[in-house]
């Protein structure tokens, strides 16, 4: 049985093998789907293949999936290899190769194609929001540069606010930049609404986000955003895992006899599923209950930034949402 380090690259990988206690280089192959095929091809079905998290490395280890024994697809934080005081291309693959051979690497979780569609989904609805937001600034920024007031209307881009943008006296090249901002906002909105549409539809073929979306401050993008992050719920054993999983957790440390601290929180695992969850966690806080108890007495201690992020790790959303989840999910070891 060989280990195989694969650093993958845009255009190519680097190639090493672990193999009876010795470490090789085997050359390059081009990142392209009939290359991979052929290198797949020539592997034993025994071979074991390791290669780091990058946006290439899912399609790569599908198509060299089924032609070995195991592909570990695993975290750069995990091999060190960027910590390296030497790092080449060829020094990076036989890093893996010996990691995998000495038993040292652990795979992360594997998305099936259903959440993968969904992480893209929700990855270009997020991408477009950020569009969105971005041509709204630039018409506050209009505003400001030309002395006007905010406007009379709660919304500035429902149809009161548009239609006074619309009837506002501006110099000509700043009339130009709002009449293309609004453009690009209208458009954006459309597409925003049809990803929406399809992020929708899939939730109503999923039993995890419906019975999700029952939690109190859980709308639909914010169950989706949860399970595309986590995937398979019952790789957790606990709320606590996942809260670990998800990064809200806060950071430790304690050294000799001295009391232990606890600092800002990990921010490890999905960026959008923590924005998601602390937007559900702001729903629950203004509701009377016992999430808004725990946040009023995280306030009074710690103040609003924190507490706002703390409630989401305390909340249904999250320690409710797991065991409401299983209910649905089978259970499946951690990895």
């Amino acid at each position: 049985m060989r280990a195989i380090g694969l650093d993958v690259h845009l255009e190519f990988c680097e190639v090493a093998i672990a193999e009876q206690g010795e470490v090789r280089s085997a050359g390059r192959i081009e990142t392209r789907p009939e290359q991979i095929e052929l290198f797949a091809q020539s592997l034993g079905k025994d071979d074991r293949v390791a290669l780091e998290v990058t946006g290439n490395a899912w399609e790569i280890a599908r198509i060299i999936a089924p032609h070995v024994a195991q592909v570990l697809v695993v975290s750069p934080n995990d091999t060190g290899i960027r910590q390296a005081r030497a790092k080449t291309d060829r020094l990076d693959a036989r890093t893996l190769a010996r990691l995998l051979a000495s038993g040292e690497l652990d795979a992360v979780w594997m998305p099936d194609r259903r959440i993968q569609v969904m992480r893209r989904r929700l990855q270009r609805r997020g991408q477009l929001v950020w569009g969105r937001a971005r041509a709204k600034n630039q018409i506050h920024a209009t505003l400001m540069r030309c002395l006007i007031g905010r406007a009379p209307f709660a919304d500035l881009f429902g149809k009161k606010g548009r239609r006074w943008l619309a009837e506002l006296e501006l110099p000509a090249e700043e009339r130009e930049s709002v009449d293309s901002a609004l453009r690009q906002i209208e458009f954006l909105d459309s597409e925003i609404a049809a990803v929406e549409r399809l992020i929708a539809t899939d939730a109503l073929e999923s039993p995890e986000i419906k019975r999700l979306m029952t939690v109190p401050g859980v709308n639909v993008i914010c169950a989706a955003t949860f399970i595309a992050a986590i995937g398979d719920i019952g790789r957790f054993e606990s709320p606590g895992k996942l809260v670990g999983y998800l990064g809200l957790d806060p950071r430790v440390k304690q050294s000799g006899t001295g009391p232990a601290t606890h600092g800002r929180i990990s921010k490890q695992g999905s960026v959008r599923a923590r924005h998601a969850l602390v937007e559900a966690g702001w729903s629950v806080v203004r509701q009377p209950g016992p999430i808004h108890a725990f946040y009023a007495r995280v306030r009074a201690r710690r103040g609003h930034q924190v507490a706002v992020v703390a409630a989401p790790a305390s909340s249904p959303a999250c320690a409710g949402a797991c065991s409401a989840a299983r209910r649905t999910t089978p259970t499946s070891s951690p990895r």
